[in-house]
């Protein structure tokens, strides 16, 4: 809550600091008196049992804000994480969407119906503006900008962004709070723009089932959720010639540097091109 994450963000804290102590109750352990070398025995146990590096390393920056607050609050006298490596990453690329793909997934929606319009308007407002799916869901109506084509998003560490939506997702919305979003709503009220059950927000894990639906439906073989069609935003604006500062901003990245995988994601889509279609590839 002091620096201003996001409920998912410290949810997921949580989680990591339970199952460290969990780890230590079994071994009549308390983590006031934990030392580097059992420290590194939970990260191993975790490596052993399958854990990816990615997810040790997130699992270590957990205990690292817990016990700098443990110290901060004179409950122990040392960090025990403080010389414990982070687990070595490699940084791969994220998975994507063709532009023939992105098409085919947003054509996948039966309109006429009123969730099928629903769907199509979300779907066509995550690819037209790169929001994460949290902020998707959580979209309220007073954050729509409908007269300047923008959306006005809260992200991460409490962060606020605007971002253009373009012409075409923005007729889509026109057309869903025109009819669909009633009839959804069947009387009941709500402030959120893509209302679930009786007028509260559609969860995370609902849409990422919906997404997957329509994956099958336009016959899109590759691993897909949300977050998919994020990066594909942002790989597209880069392929099309986009600046990669106005990337940044538009995603909501703090760090420039979080923002350059989709530059390596865009020279290895040029590089399949070339290989694929020259006739010395």
């Amino acid at each position: 809550m002091e620096k201003g994450l996001s409920k998912n963000t410290l949810s997921a804290y949580r989680r990591d600091i339970t199952a460290f102590l969990n780890w230590l109750d079994a071994r009549n352990a308390q983590c006031t008196d934990a030392s580097r070398a059992q420290i590194n025995a939970y990260l191993a146990d975790a490596i052993g049992a399958g854990a990816q590096a990615r997810s040790t390393a997130r699992w270590l920056s957990s205990l690292r804000g817990f016990y700098r607050w443990l110290l901060r609050q004179g409950l122990v006298a040392e960090d025990p994480t403080l010389q414990v490596e982070r687990p070595r990453m490699g940084r791969p690329l994220p998975h994507t969407l063709t532009e023939t793909e992105v098409e085919s997934l947003l054509a996948a929606p039966t309109v006429g119906t009123s969730i099928g319009m629903r769907d199509r308007t979300m779907l066509e407002l995550l690819y037209a503006s790169g929001l994460r799916v949290s902020e998707l869901v959580g979209l309220g109506l007073s954050q729509l900008g409908m007269e300047q084509g923008v959306v006005q998003v809260t992200g991460k560490g409490n962060k606020e962004r605007i971002v253009p939506i373009g012409e075409e997702a923005l007729e889509w919305l026109q057309r869903y709070l025109g009819g669909a979003r009633q009839e959804l709503l069947s009387g009941n009220d709500s402030h959120y723009v893509f209302p679930g059950r009786e007028g509260g927000a559609l969860t995370r894990q609902a849409f990422w089932y919906r997404i997957r639906h329509y994956a099958v439906q336009a016959g899109i073989q590759k691993h897909l959720s949300p977050h998919t069609v994020r990066h594909a935003f942002a790989t597209h604006l880069i392929n099309h010639g986009a600046d990669l500062r106005v990337v940044q901003m538009l995603l909501g990245h703090s760090d420039l540097s979080t923002t350059q995988i989709y530059t390596h994601v865009a020279r290895h889509r040029l590089q399949e091109l070339h290989a694929r279609h020259h006739p010395r590839g």
